[in-house]
């Protein structure tokens, strides 16, 4: 702790140019970004599969991903210009000091004496901020959706439904975020120095809630999960849980077709208490021993002990957050560079330590993508031995044509964004786990008949 302390008084130079600081982070990301998507879209420009996807994928589909592909990275590189300049834009007109004096002024007009303290001013302040943000994403938000998605034919979301969740998210967050942040603000304030302890313990505390009241109070509002029927995968399913001891409590199919045509299936739950949700558009396109190797797949995740890892690690995560985030919290020259000179807000000096992560979070992000990168080849491998392999092959080509997913990629792309391997590596992969099994077949079969002329 002596060294956060050091490190504190080291970067509370009053001169210290924290605002060009973080703006040359947030530049040289976007960047850096902009460099790997121009790798990729080089890629995307390709006319020809790659050589292990000649024989499953047609032309035209290759040809149809590719041209979604292009269209995704010309969005994302508005899309980050735009939100670069949003950024820029917010640092360089005093946009955070201005809002926060802003909805102090409004609830000394309309709210009782005893909810204008510094809480009840940071939930007012996040909440406005919220709004702001969701107006401002507005637009790409809805070319996304109504021209790039519906374009390719993914997108089945009226503009009802679009509004409908529009608002169901805003409402979840006003009475969502309130809660939250009193806690996380009332635990900085009464416990001292070391408040990144009890910070942790109750962000911990917070993601196990979460995990419970998610699939029974905030799922449903948006989409309906149905108990899967009687039949041959509910049959297959089950067998392949009771196999694996996986605590297998309900099986669901959930209609994500109401807002897109993509596929996929998961499962969630506490340890003792797991659901398995499938999407219907799956089951619609895919045959049962199909769909029984991509749960195969993900029960291959929980069998391998992925999802405790990853939990683990996001723990760690969050305690590193927490404990540098006590060098910042009082931070005078950090505060007076953004013009919070007479008030240092909690709130908002954890907004800007937020962004003066930003590069060490690039680092951990891209950490992570090769882990679970690796975690993915071991779940394949996991699906295989189960006898799978042939199954889960033919699910991931239709996967792939299904929601049209990049089918090659550069490697510097790949390893900073992507958390899955692309298809071509994943069937190399199955390939080669078949050939294996089949090597060793045939060397136990050649033991066993020299084994019968030496008795002979």
């Amino acid at each position: 702790m002596d060294f956060l302390q050091r490190l504190a008084r080291a970067l509370d130079r009053p001169l210290f140019p924290w605002k060009k600081l973080i703006i040359g982070f947030s530049v040289a990301q976007y960047l850096f970004e902009g460099f790997l998507s121009f790798r990729q879209y080089q890629v995307l420009k390709k006319t020809k599969p790659p050589k292990v996807l000649e024989q499953e994928v047609s032309q035209e589909v290759f040809d149809k991903s590719q041209a979604y592909g292009r269209a995704k990275a010309k969005f994302e590189m508005v899309s980050g210009l735009y939100g670069q300049i949003q950024n820029i834009a917010f640092y360089h007109f005093d946009v955070l000091p201005k809002l926060w004096s802003c909805t102090g002024k409004l609830l000394l007009q309309f709210a009782p004496a005893r909810f204008t303290g510094e809480i009840s001013h940071s939930i007012v302040f996040i909440l406005s901020f919220i709004v702001i943000q969701q107006l401002l994403s507005l637009p790409t938000s809805i070319y996304h959706t109504f021209f790039l998605e519906e374009k390719f034919g993914f997108n089945k979301q009226t503009p009802k439904l679009f509004v409908t969740d529009m608002i169901k998210s805003n409402m979840l967050a006003f009475v969502l975020a309130p809660p939250i942040l009193a806690g996380f603000l009332a635990i900085v304030q009464k416990t001292g120095n070391k408040f990144f302890y009890y910070l942790w313990l109750f962000g911990a505390g917070l993601q196990v809630f979460m995990i419970t009241i998610y699939p029974i109070a905030i799922l449903p509002l948006f989409n309906k999960l149905s108990p899967l029927e009687e039949g041959d995968l509910k049959s297959s399913v089950e067998a392949l849980a009771k196999k694996l001891e996986f605590p297998l409590h309900e099986l669901y199919v959930i209609d994500g077709s109401k807002r897109s045509a993509h596929s996929n299936a998961y499962f969630f739950g506490m340890p003792w208490k797991k659901h398995i949700v499938i999407y219907d558009t799956l089951i619609e396109k895919s045959k049962t021993e199909e769909v029984v190797a991509v749960l195969a797949h993900e029960l291959g995740h929980w069998k391998e002990g992925h999802t405790t890892r990853l939990f683990g690690i996001s723990q760690i995560h969050f305690f590193y957050i927490f404990a540098l985030f006590s060098v910042f919290i009082n931070n005078n020259s950090l505060y007076a560079d953004f013009g919070f000179t007479k008030t240092h807000p909690i709130i908002v000096g954890f907004l800007l330590f937020s962004d003066v992560l930003g590069p060490m979070d690039t680092v951990i992000k891209l950490l992570m993508n090769i882990l679970s990168r690796k975690y993915e080849f071991e779940a394949d491998a996991f699906a295989n031995r189960l006898g799978y392999n042939a199954e889960l092959a033919s699910s991931l080509i239709k996967l792939q044509i299904q929601n049209l997913s990049t089918m090659d990629a550069d490697w510097m792309y790949a390893s900073y964004h992507f958390s899955h391997p692309i298809l071509s590596e994943r069937l190399k992969a199955l390939n080669w786990q078949a050939t294996k099994k089949v090597d060793v077949k045939e060397e136990k079969e050649g033991a066993a008949t020299t084994t019968g002329r030496d008795e002979l």
